[in-house]
């Protein structure tokens, strides 16, 4: 199983990252600051680590360099840092990605597999979800019914909800679980921006495949054999 290393001091961050990546199939470690990631990755074997910048005692940036001392592992960098030289520094250090807060968490998710498809040297193919009629291209975040693109194109967050949803089949998602994966750890707007996202969703598919949990959320049913 993969296994990866979270660096991340601000506990509620730190908890919907482990949630979610658990949720995601790989395996997780923890560290909430600089010093304790970089005793982690000595004695651990991890596949890659999503590193904060701003950690007590020691950077992400030290971290950085303290790891390229002694590994290749794959290093995504997740800051509130958006300028272009904080960008340069951490690729300067040899970083494979870098991702500014607040993220979305699917967004995230593919970047997280893009990183580690090419440190694996696989291609692959191309990477897809499908559903009934519906095919999902996650990587050139395209969607199609019975082989045709759909009349009008979706947004990346309706792109990104439709994706949750048909991942789980049976699976019921709250509205505050939409919100926290696809919005984000610091959305602080109304709940029924997600009603909007799926009425718009369900316009644009053209098939009824998302359900309504009355008082609950929403969920697209399980296929039958």
């Amino acid at each position: 199983m993969t296994r990866i290393l979270i660096v991340e001091d601000e506990a509620d961050i730190q908890e919907l990252l482990d949630a979610y990546l658990r949720d995601a199939g790989y395996d997780t470690a923890l560290a909430g600051d600089g010093i304790e990631a970089v005793d982690l990755i000595q004695r651990g074997d991890f596949d890659l680590v999503l590193l904060d910048v701003m950690l007590p005692k020691l950077d992400g940036f030290g971290v950085c360099e303290l790891i390229r001392r002694q590994s290749r592992v794959p290093i995504i960098l997740l800051t509130a840092l958006d300028g272009e030289a904080e960008q340069l520094r951490g690729f300067d250090l040899e970083i494979d990605d870098y991702v500014t807060k607040p993220f979305s968490m699917p967004v995230l998710l593919r970047k997280i597999g893009a990183v580690l498809r090419r440190v694996s040297g696989s291609a692959g193919g191309a990477e897809l979800l499908r559903y009934g009629e519906l095919t999902l291209d996650l990587d050139a975040l395209e969607v199609r019914l019975g082989g045709e693109p759909l009349p009008e194109k979706l947004t990346l967050r309706e792109f990104e909800l439709l994706r949750e949803l048909l991942a789980r089949p049976g699976r019921v998602f709250t509205r505050e679980m939409l919100l926290a994966r696809l919005w984000g750890y610091d959305f602080f707007g109304d709940e029924r921006v997600v009603d909007s996202h799926i009425k718009n969703l369900r316009k644009k598919l053209g098939v009824d495949c998302i359900e309504t949990v009355r008082g609950v959320g929403y969920r697209v049913p399980k296929e039958h054999p």
